[in-house]
């Protein structure tokens, strides 16, 4: 039950993040699945010892949990643009 939970979560966070980035066009549904468990992964290693919060990925279902899952996908997508060669706006 755990992992539908994680993938619906990662969903909504990589969906929210790609909307927020302008890439929500590009993006199917997998792909957000994708962005928001990658991003929580990359929130978790950059993020989460200077705030002290753990990610979805680590079974943290809190607010301030979502909100670094979520800085971690929107973190990806900006290096994804930067990689492609697309500006950031």
């Amino acid at each position: 039950m755990n992992i539908i939970v994680w993938l619906v979560l990662g969903g909504l966070i990589g969906w929210v993040a790609s909307v927020v980035m302008g890439a929500d066009h590009r993006q199917g549904i997998l792909l957000n699945v994708v962005v928001g468990i990658v991003g929580a992964f990359l929130g978790g290693w950059l993020l989460s010892g200077l705030l002290g919060v753990s990610t979805i990925n680590q079974g943290n279902f809190t607010v301030a949990g979502l909100l670094v899952s979520f800085l971690g996908a929107v973190i990806l997508l900006v290096l994804v643009k930067l990689v492609r060669g697309n500006a950031v706006r």
